[in-house]
Parts: C-alpha cells; sequence; structure tokens
C-alpha cells in the first residue's frame, strides 16, 4: 500500500525513528485541505511509544478540524538536528515520515492525560502544566494520529 524507500541504503530502523519521535519537538502536519490543497503546518507533538500514536492540540473548530473530518489520511514529518563529520560543511539530518489516519479526541480524561503529557515535553515545570490546564483544557482539541507506516532516512546535503 504504501511505496518502497527509493534510497533504502540510508533508510534508518525503527527504533532510531522512535527516539527521533521521543526527543523531537517540532515537525509539520499535512491534510489534504480546502478544494483538495494540500495544508501543511508546523506543530508541537508528544510520540506515546506505548500505543503508538503522535498526539498534538489545537482549537476545536478551524481548517485542521475540518480536514480531517473529511479525510482523515494525514502525513506527519520531523528531522533531529543533524550533524557535520568533522572537516566537512555538510550536515548529516535524519528525518522521519509518518502516513497514518488523523482522528479528534472527545474523551475528557484521555485528553487532559495527553495534553499534561504534551505540555511536560515543553514547558520547564509542572506546576506551569498544572496551571495551564486549569485554564485552558476546556478548550483544546486533542488529535491523534494513528500511525500506519513510517520511515526515516539519514541524509547527507552534499
Amino acid at each position: 500500500m504504501f511505496r518502497t524507500m527509493r534510497r533504502f541504503k540510508q533508510a534508518v530502523s525503527e527504533a532510531e525513528c522512535k527516539k527521533i519521535l521521543t526527543d523531537e519537538k517540532r515537525g509539520t502536519f499535512s491534510v489534504i485541505g480546502d478544494n483538495g490543497y494540500p495544508y501543511t503546518i508546523p506543530i508541537n507533538f508528544y510520540y506515546d511509544d506505548i500505543d503508538n500514536h503522535i498526539y498534538f492540540h489545537g482549537a476545536k473548530q478551524g481548517h485542521k478540524v475540518s480536514a480531517i473530518t473529511n479525510c482523515d489520511k494525514v502525513c506527519f514529518t520531523t528531522w533531529n538536528t543533524g550533524f557535520k563529520k568533522e572537516g566537512c560543511w555538510e550536515w548529516n539530518v535524519t528525518s522521519v515520515i509518518v502516513f497514518g489516519r488523523a482522528k479528534l479526541i472527545e474523551d475528557r480524561k484521555m485528553t487532559e492525560d495527553k495534553v499534561r503529557k504534551l505540555a511536560l515535553k515543553y514547558y520547564p515545570t509542572e506546576e506551569e502544566v498544572e496551571e495551564e490546564l486549569e485554564h485552558g483544557i476546556d478548550r483544546v482539541q486533542l488529535f491523534a494520529i494513528d500511525i500506519e507506516h513510517m520511515t526515516g532516512k539519514l541524509v547527507n546535503e552534499k
């Protein structure tokens, strides 16, 4: 159903893909938007290795919600900061591309739990996370990407 990676010699393991999903803080989320045009936005995210889902939050209305409601097939991409080999100018970056199905999470308890874990990845203290949840959780829409296919690739920019 999904294409095999053309540059398979640059493929990285599933474990490396999961490490990047766990460690990195930002990625791009793509849906089929209005009039069939792609719609891609940068997002903060949380990867849950136990249930193999990517979680992120947003508003309860808008382009993202409409697009997912119309077609739940999505793509998510993230990448690490990379490295340079000594004496070389080019960067070596590992990227991860995920294809899956997105859904809106309506369960209040699950929303609070996953948003808490997401926030702990970004906020400096638990107290700040709890304060934000107390004031804003009712306005938050939690989204989940059920990962169907994932590839990772080490790219040398030369």
